[in-house]
């Protein structure tokens, strides 16, 4: 028996697949624990987020103290500087490839926005219509026009536009941009690429030359009209944790190219929802079962749910104990989660549509950042 040992943890090993271009885990779900072990990033512990409130003067964001952002790198170190007195920068980013952002989408920036407003610094965001169009079956046209549909979603998430350049890769890519990424081109062999994002002979070298485009936001002389003279700033990447291939490429290169290294802050995944009727449930079988035994509230999408949705923790852990002492039924959990997804849902809907095609070109300006540190 033992000799097959190694095989069976080779097979579960290569059921879970995490990268940028693909997700996919084995029965259990994805393990972030082996991920964590995997990427070499540090777990988000309590200690660190009571120090990101007491530094900011304000609550910790509710995907913080849920745990749905998890893990980081040298998220320590920018608190150390944010303490001293020094400034970072965030950066963070979408691929455009659909008319509109769903929540699972909104989460990084809904959540980078907190970020912005607590510690009260500059963001650059990019959207990577040229990736898109590599990957997709998109033309240049249609990718460009999706990234300025996804900004509109974004903007409505609330950001502060004189903080905040939004960039399109095909509208801004060149100059110091382009500069840098030969810089860090030119440091990373084919092999390393191949070994840190799995390409194959099969892939064009559109794909394979892309890595770089992702790499350079991390660096702040990458937009010299936004933060000239701050070619030291550090910067910080909120973002789910299958980018964390681009940026431990990066952190690779920063220091041979003289650049810092990016610090991260990552998140986990979330599941996919359908609520009425397919929500996978963690209520048993029948009415009466579900009274005597309660629920599994591990498994329970909508239970996932509004624990990152729901403001109110004492609310949430009401609910939370009621259906696990089976003293509520799935059915009312699934319509408390509608409620709250609908109000959540007509608020930015209402935000969007308030998002004139002016103000995407105000947050899409290259121009200093007048108030970036205010």
């Amino acid at each position: 028996m033992a000799s097959v040992a190694p095989e069976v943890e080779k097979k579960e090993e290569e059921e879970q697949v995490v990268n940028p271009w693909e997700v996919s885990a084995g029965k259990g779900g994805i393990d972030y624990d082996k991920l964590v072990d995997q990427f070499g990033c540090q777990r988000l512990d309590a200690p660190l987020i009571d120090r990101i409130a007491r530094l900011t003067g304000r609550p910790p964001h509710r995907f913080l103290r849920r745990g749905l952002f998890f893990a980081h790198r040298d998220l320590n170190e920018i608190l150390d500087i944010y303490e001293k007195g020094d400034k970072f920068y965030l950066y963070t980013g979408r691929g455009p490839s659909s008319e509109a952002l769903h929540l699972g989408h909104l989460v990084p920036f809904m959540f980078t926005k907190y970020l912005q407003d607590a510690f009260k610094v500059p963001l650059v965001i990019q959207l990577t219509d040229d990736e898109k169009f590599l990957w997709k079956n998109l033309t240049v046209e249609e990718s460009k026009r999706l990234a300025r549909e996804n900004a509109k979603d974004i903007i409505a998430c609330g950001f502060d536009v004189e903080r905040t350049f939004i960039f399109s890769d095909f509208n801004f890519v060149g100059g110091a941009f382009y500069e840098n990424m030969v810089k860090v081109a030119r440091c990373v062999t084919y092999n390393k690429v191949v070994g840190i994002f799995g390409f194959t002979p099969e892939d064009h070298i559109g794909k394979i030359s892309f890595p770089p485009v992702q790499a350079v936001p991390s660096f702040p002389s990458s937009f010299p009209k936004h933060f000239s003279g701050n070619d030291q700033l550090r910067c910080l990447i909120p973002c789910a944790i299958d980018q964390d291939p681009y940026f431990r490429m990066t952190r690779d290169v920063a220091p041979r190219i003289g650049y810092q290294k990016p610090a991260l802050i990552e998140s986990r995944f979330f599941p996919a929802l359908q609520v009425n009727k397919y929500a996978f449930s963690g209520g048993q079988d029948s009415v009466e079962l579900h009274r005597k035994l309660g629920a599994n509230l591990e498994v329970d999408v909508s239970i996932k749910y509004l624990n990152f949705f729901l403001e109110d923790d004492d609310e949430l852990e009401r609910i939370k104990k009621a259906y696990k002492e089976g003293r509520m039924l799935t059915g009312e959990v699934k319509q408390l989660l509608v409620t709250v997804l609908s109000e959540m849902v007509e608020r930015h809907k209402r935000a969007r549509a308030r998002v004139t095609e002016e103000m995407v070109d105000a947050f899409m300006a290259v121009r200093p950042l007048p108030n970036m540190f205010g």
